[in-house]
């Protein structure tokens, strides 16, 4: 958990910088956008489809049409934030994390040097790989909402589960041979995952919220490169096979 808490607060210091501001705050844009978007365009329909479902048809028979609607609505912009969500973590995968890891290799890790493959399709195609899984589990886990509590723990798990499965990969893949990016991924497995799940309540405070993606991948560089770093034993390769 010390890892997890030092890649937070290496994340949250880096918003001293007006360039990684531009790059945090550019994902929040599009997730609002989308958000007021698809609230005006597609709420109201998905409002009205929830409500010939149960439970809600079960509130309504019951004389409770009040507390269908509400949790109608609540489904509503559920689905809404998750998509806008999705859709800012692509781009702060595919677009932005790309420039923090430049911006980020030539201060705070020049030390670790790349030797994986900086491959764009690659990490564009694990990220579209994720956010489809994610689509997926997200609709064979509804029935499961119905279970008092289930409907905020499974989005939780689900949005930590995205973060770290989007961006754990791409932020190692320039820097890590495939040797390198295993042994990582096994001996890190729970402290990526608390990464994400930390990242995903994150995303369920207002305002702070709209940041979470861009920010999830800039934390997970950070716990990336450092972890590669102390893998390597803190030395300087610059060769691959040979370091110093």
């Amino acid at each position: 958990m010390a890892d997890v808490m030092q890649a937070l607060a290496r994340t949250f210091a880096n918003l001293k910088s007006g360039k990684v501001w531009l790059y945090v705050l550019t994902p929040a844009l599009f997730a609002l956008l989308l958000s007021i978007g698809l609230a005006v365009w597609a709420l109201g329909a998905v409002v009205q489809h929830l409500l010939n479902y149960p439970p809600m048809t079960w509130l309504a028979a019951w004389g409770l049409l009040w507390l269908a609607t509400i949790l109608a609505y609540l489904g509503g912009w559920l689905a809404i934030f998750a998509l806008a969500y999705l859709f800012a973590s692509l781009l702060a995968a595919i677009v932005i994390m790309p420039l923090m890891l430049k911006h980020l290799s030539a201060t705070e890790y020049r030390d670790v040097a790349p030797m994986g493959k900086d491959s764009f399709v690659a990490a564009a195609v694990n990220s579209v790989l994720a956010s489809v899984l994610f689509i997926f589990a997200w609709l064979l886990t509804i029935p499961l909402w119905l279970i008092p509590g289930f409907s905020l723990l499974i989005p939780l798990l689900l949005m930590a589960w995205l973060n770290r499965r989007t961006f754990a990969y791409d932020a190692l893949s320039m820097h890590a041979t495939a040797q390198e990016w295993t042994a990582l991924r096994q001996q890190n497995k729970a402290p990526l995952f608390m990464l994400g799940l930390t990242m995903a309540l994150f995303a369920h405070i207002p305002l702070l919220g709209l940041l979470v993606p861009a920010l999830a991948a800039l934390s997970f560089v950070h716990y990336g490169l450092e972890a590669l770093r102390r893998s390597r034993g803190g030395a300087i390769v610059t060769i691959e096979g040979e370091s110093a």
